[in-house]
C-alpha cells in the first residue's frame, strides 16, 4: 500500500486516464498531482493554489492533458498537467457552490452543485450543452448510461434524477426515499441503478422503474455509504463513514467481506486507476491512499479479473468538513420552480481556450 499525506484535508482525488499518476484537490484550494509506483515513494509533479476555497471537485479531461477542478467559489478551472499553467477559468460556472465533477464520455463531463442544479460539459465543442434543475439540495453524485444516454444523479434531497441527454430535459425523478442518497453506480449491464444511502442502506432501483426502489440492501452497516465504485457487473466497493472498505455482491446482495480499513475516519471517496490495478481513498486522515487491489480481493478470495469495468463508474460521494456544504437531512424542505432544461448564458463558452 502507497501512501500520500497531505498538509491538508483532502477532498477529491482522479486517476489518470492512461498513466501512473493521481490528482488530489485539497480544502485550502491547493490542486496537487504524483506519479505512483508500488517500488517507490509517490512523487509529487505539481503544486498549484486552483482556487482561494475549498477543491471539492477533481477529474482529469483531454485525455489526460488538462485537470478540471470545481469549487465552492462557483469557478471551474481547467489546468494543464504538464506545466501546471491555468488553462482557462470560468468563474460562474454555476449559481452555487460546485460539488460534483464526473466524466461521462471522452469528450464530455458534469458538473453537479449545492442547489441540485446539474451542467453537461463538451469539451470538443467547448461550451455548456445541457442545464438540469435536477434536485432541491447538494447533488452527492452522478453516473451515466451510454446505452440510454441518459445522465443520473442523487442528492441530499433523498431523490435520484435522470436527466435525459438529448431532450435536454430531466425526465424522472424517484420519490422521496427519506434516506440521504450519496452514491450512485450502474450495474447489471445497466440494468440496476445502486445508490448508497446516509443510514447505511444500500438502494437497489430498476432501469426505467425509478419511481421506487425494488430492494434494499441494510446489513452492510449503520453508517453512511459515502462511496460506491463498481468492480463488475456483480461486485461493488463501498466505503462507508467507519472508515471500512468492502466488497459486497448485489443480487443475491451480500456482504463479501470487509477489504481494508483507510483510518478512524469517514471514507470520503473511492477511485480507481486507468489500468484497474490500484484501489484509491481518502478520508479526513489528510491521507491519500492507494491500495494494490489484486491483494486486496485476493486476501478476500477474489481476483481483480474484472477491474478494468469499474473505469468508467469510478466516480464517488460528496465531500465533508466545508463550511459551506451542509449534508443535514433537509429532503423535501425546498422546492423548486422547475425540472426543465436551464437556457445557457454566455459563461457557458468555456473550453474555448482549450
Amino acid at each position: 500500500m502507497m501512501e500520500i499525506t497531505f498538509s491538508e484535508e483532502v477532498f477529491d482525488l482522479d486517476f489518470h486516464p492512461s498513466d501512473a499518476r493521481v490528482s488530489a484537490g485539497l480544502i485550502n484550494g491547493d490542486l496537487l498531482l504524483y506519479r505512483y509506483n508500488s517500488d517507490c515513494i509517490p512523487e509529487r509533479l505539481l503544486k498549484v493554489q486552483a482556487h482561494k476555497e475549498s477543491c471539492r471537485a477533481v477529474r482529469f479531461v483531454n485525455e489526460g492533458r488538462a485537470i478540471l477542478t470545481g469549487s465552492p467559489d462557483c469557478s471551474i478551472l481547467a489546468t494543464d498537467v504538464e506545466t501546471g499553467s491555468a488553462i482557462i477559468r470560468l468563474e460562474d460556472s454555476h449559481g452555487a457552490a460546485i460539488n460534483r465533477l464526473v466524466n461521462l464520455t471522452e469528450s464530455t463531463i458534469a458538473s453537479g452543485d449545492d442547489e441540485g442544479y446539474i451542467k453537461v460539459w463538451d469539451t470538443r465543442q467547448r461550451s455548456c450543452c445541457n442545464s438540469f434543475n435536477a434536485h432541491e439540495e447538494y447533488v452527492s453524485d452522478m453516473t451515466f448510461s451510454t446505452d440510454y444516454t441518459k445522465l443520473l444523479g442523487t442528492s441530499g434531497d433523498g431523490t435520484l434524477s435522470i436527466c435525459n441527454i438529448r431532450k435536454n430535459r430531466v425526465e424522472t425523478r424517484s420519490e422521496f426515499s427519506e434516506d440521504e442518497l450519496l452514491s450512485v453506480v450502474l450495474m447489471k449491464g445497466g440494468q440496476k441503478v445502486i445508490c448508497g444511502a446516509q443510514t447505511g442502506a444500500i438502494l437497489l432501483y430498476t432501469w426505467g422503474l425509478f419511481k421506487d426502489c425494488s430492494d434494499r440492501f441494510v446489513d452492510l452497516s449503520p453508517h453512511p455509504v459515502n462511496a460506491l465504485l463498481k468492480l463488475d457487473e456483480d461486485r461493488v466497493i463501498t466505503g462507508s463513514e467507519n472508515g471500512l472498505i468492502s466488497l459486497v455482491g448485489i443480487l443475491p446482495n451480500r456482504i463479501i467481506q470487509p477489504v481494508a480499513e483507510h483510518s478512524q475516519y469517514p471514507v470520503e471517496r473511492l477511485a480507481i486507476s486507468h489500468n484497474g490495478k490500484f484501489l484509491g481513498s481518502i478520508s479526513h486522515d489528510r491521507k491519500l491512499k492507494i491500495w494494490d487491489l489484486d491483494d486486496l480481493l485476493r486476501n478476500s478470495g477474489h481476483t481483480a479479473k474484472n477491474g478494468l469495468a469499474a473505469a468508467a463508474d469510478k466516480d464517488s460521494n460528496e465531500m465533508d468538513v466545508d463550511a459551506s456544504l451542509q449534508k443535514s437531512s433537509k429532503a423535501g424542505t425546498k422546492r423548486k420552480p422547475s425540472n426543465q432544461g436551464q437556457g445557457f448564458s454566455s459563461s457557458d463558452a468555456f473550453f474555448e481556450d482549450m
